[in-house]
């Protein structure tokens, strides 16, 4: 078994029309054993900017943690906000800084960029895609690459979009023994952030 997929994990990141969400599951397992069911996978960075950090556990916490010092170091010495496509350019070099013993953790990116939305992934070396529909990573990006095709459409307002995100990540992480046991769903737009929690199979 990849060390990525040692503890779990199911993440999408998807557009719509003047807003953009992040979806992710909320199990920490040691492989077939579940270890807790409310662990935090998704990072709000700014009012703008969520990060979704799916892979190594250990290695969530200690990237999450330097994430927001790197953000509030910036935002000092620049004197303005970090947007979207600096934050993910910002986490793509500090992945490929430590490329010869990296952090296990495949990365998804999305915020609103002057009210457009911005989504990117990347791999535990920093190397970037980026996408105008949406983004997934974990342990089914399989089983979320099918059901984020099938139900996805262009344009969605935020409640279509809570919707879409929602059954993208239920349908797939049922599929999936790695990963599941209840999900949080985070929409971005320009008024604010609103999150709700899912209620999965606990199975």
């Amino acid at each position: 078994m990849s060390i990525l997929a040692y503890n779990g994990a199911a993440m999408i990141g998807m557009a719509g029309d003047n807003c953009v969400g992040i979806a992710a599951d909320t199990r920490l397992g040691a492989q077939a054993q579940t270890v807790a069911c409310t662990f935090q996978k998704t990072f709000k960075i700014s009012d703008t900017i969520f990060v979704g950090l799916a892979g190594l556990g250990s290695d969530v916490q200690t990237l999450s943690q330097t994430l927001k010092f790197r953000k509030n170091l910036y935002e000092l010495k620049e004197e303005r906000t970090m947007k979207p496509k600096v934050f993910s350019a910002m986490l793509s070099t500090l992945l490929y800084e430590k490329r010869f013993g990296p952090y296990f953790i495949e990365p998804i990116v999305c915020g609103l960029q002057d009210g457009v939305p911005f989504l990117s992934g990347m791999d535990l070396i920093g190397a970037p895609v980026f996408t105008d529909d949406f983004v997934v990573s974990g342990t089914c990006t399989a089983n979320l690459f099918g059901t984020c095709e099938s139900l996805y459409k262009p344009s969605q307002n935020p409640d279509e979009l809570f919707e879409t995100l929602s059954q993208c990540l239920l349908a797939s992480v049922d599929r999936d023994a790695l990963s599941g046991w209840g999900g949080v769903v985070h929409i971005i737009t320009k008024e604010g952030v609103r999150t709700r929690e899912l209620k999965g199979r606990q199975d």
